[in-house]
């Protein structure tokens, strides 16, 4: 066994049919994405998709985006997620300059429902 800590991995959502489920349940807006969560009504695994449009740039940018966000949920939001829930992220272009700490804390934020810290 390495030395390095293990980090709780969710399930992902990889049929289009259970993408498409996931838009029944609530949105949670925030300035890096759209957060769309359904409770499924069991206790099994949260699971998670990513999605990134055309509209947020070309391939490499896309798959940069899709990259930032699995390794935000991997190393910190992975523990707010719900058993028995769905969660599906629509990236958008401003992660790209987000700082990689306050991605990470939204996201925990959006997941586990809390509502955002506002300033001035």
């Amino acid at each position: 066994m390495s030395g390095r800590a293990q980090v709780r991995h969710p399930a992902r959502l990889t049929k289009r049919a259970e993408f498409l489920a996931v838009r029944r349940g609530t949105r949670r807006r925030g300035p890096f994405f759209l957060l769309e969560v359904l409770e499924r009504g069991d206790d099994g695994p949260a699971r998670l998709g990513i999605t990134v449009t055309r509209k947020a740039g070309n391939a490499v940018e896309r798959n940069r985006i899709r990259r930032r966000l699995r390794e935000a949920v991997r190393v910190h939001a992975a523990d707010d997620m719900a058993p028995g829930t769905d969660y599906v992220i629509v990236g958008r272009r401003e992660i790209l300059n987000a700082p990689f700490a306050a991605l990470k804390e939204e996201l925990s934020r959006r997941m586990s429902g809390r509502n955002p810290v506002r300033t001035g």
